[in-house]
């Protein structure tokens, strides 16, 4: 299950790429009165994605999946389970 998650970590990643989202994998640290966790914002006008390094494959492709739902992916190849979490993900929050 760990390898389907890291190949669908790096085809979220590629995705992200191709849409001009950065993504960048880092060690996010955790000190007293500081609650850091991955996820997206905007820094210097860019869409920026930020995975903590220690965090699992699944949790990774998770965070991919509900920072790139909703994105239009129609003109990008996809594996078919991959467009399927994207699918799911957007449905759900619509």
């Amino acid at each position: 299950m760990s390898r389907r998650d890291e190949a669908l970590c790096e085809e979220l990643k590629e995705l992200a790429r191709r849409l001009g989202v950065q993504v960048r994998e880092e060690v996010l640290l955790r000190e007293v009165g500081y609650h850091v966790r991955s996820g997206g914002c905007r820094l210097h006008g860019e869409d920026v994605i930020f995975l903590d390094r220690h965090l699992p494959a699944a949790d990774r492709v998770q965070i991919l999946v509900d920072q790139l739902a909703g994105r239009d992916v129609e003109t990008h190849y996809l594996t078919p389970e991959l467009r399927r979490l994207l699918e799911s993900r957007s449905g759900a929050a619509g």
